[in-house]
């Protein structure tokens, strides 16, 4: 009897991983469908084109982008991690909703670890420093020695409560042992519209939204805050080696499936961002928006996810940051 069973059991398992190769291998039979967690018309948009073209390409099926914006990405995330493990809902997400919404907010409907799995790293891009011209801040260190002398005097926007603007503000504030004070906006055109007209004297602004104002001189560019220098601003340096060191912040956009799509798919997915990102298309893109392309495996994007998570619950709970 126990011979019997066992056999049934290797006869069982075997069945189960050839049905799931074998849907691998005719995976996509059906448009594939790519949630953004925001409005339609920001950053992540060009990337889920650019990815789609790929894979229409070569898989010959449609990639339909699908914004859901709402609740700071909690929406359209949601829609992911409760969708089919099939590997047709797909989320392009970001820093906010899969590493900072987790530590930020005490409930959450959905759970980044458990219901949604990491598929591509897809690009890296810095904040920058930036500040109203009419400022006698040039640098890191003026702005150190400005804020050392008059504390509380100098003013950060960004787009939003425990957006990666915001929590860039917050980690420059305790690593240069500053006072500086948090304006939150309703988005980043709000910010720099008041940064602009000098109600607000600073923003760690994303490099894209702020490169029109730099090069027309509107904004003056203090520093970037990856490790690396920003290809689309050469000539500012890092907030590391201006005067911060060890500071190290940069957005992202990844690709995410629900948990339990077959690893054979994730695999097939992860190898056409890739190639998208490798492309001569894909490079002009990268540079278009200052942007770095993501690398590596779904393991080690899962490691990084897990360090950016590690990252940003520190200073969140050090700074006592709370959702509105």
């Amino acid at each position: 009897m126990a011979k019997a069973l066992r056999s049934f059991v290797i006869a069982f398992t075997a069945a189960v991983l050839w049905i799931v190769q074998a849907v691998a291998q005719t995976y996509p039979s059906r448009p594939i469908t790519i949630i953004i967690p925001s409005a339609a018309g920001g950053l992540s948009d060009a990337f889920v084109r650019l990815i789609g073209d790929t894979i229409q390409s070569a898989w010959g099926q449609p990639v339909v982008m699908d914004p859901r914006s709402g609740a700071g990405g909690i929406i359209g995330t949601q829609v992911v991690a409760n969708a089919a493990p099939d590997g047709y809902t797909l989320l392009m997400g970001n820093i906010g909703p899969l590493a900072i919404n987790p530590a930020l907010y005490s409930s959450l409907p959905y759970d980044v670890e458990t219901q949604l799995a990491p598929v591509a790293l897809v690009a890296t891009y810095p904040n920058v420093l930036v500040v109203n011209p009419s400022l006698p801040i040039h640098s890191i260190a003026d702005l150190i020695r400005h804020a050392k002398e008059k504390p509380g005097t100098l003013n950060f926007a960004s787009a939003g409560i425990g957006q990666s603007q915001h929590l860039s503000g917050e980690m420059f504030k305790s690593m240069a042992n500053i006072d500086i004070v948090h304006v939150p906006y309703k988005g980043t055109g709000p910010a720099l519209t008041d940064l602009l007209s000098g109600a607000v004297q600073m923003m760690f602004s994303n490099v894209p939204a702020a490169i029109p104002y730099i090069e027309s001189g509107k904004l003056r560019a203090i520093a970037v805050t990856g490790l690396a220098r920003s290809k689309a601003l050469p000539q500012a340096p890092t907030v590391s080696e201006a005067g911060v060191p060890g500071y190290n912040v940069v957005s992202w956009l990844a690709l995410m499936a629900p948990a339990k799509t077959s690893n054979e798919i994730i695999a097939r997915l992860n190898a056409e961002v890739t190639k998208a990102l490798a492309s001569p298309v894909g490079q002009r893109h990268l540079a278009a928006v200052g942007a770095d392309a993501g690398s590596g495996s779904p393991q080690e994007f899962a490691r990084f996810l897990k360090e950016e998570q590690t990252k940003w619950s520190k200073v969140i709970k050090e700074a006592n940051i709370k959702p509105l």
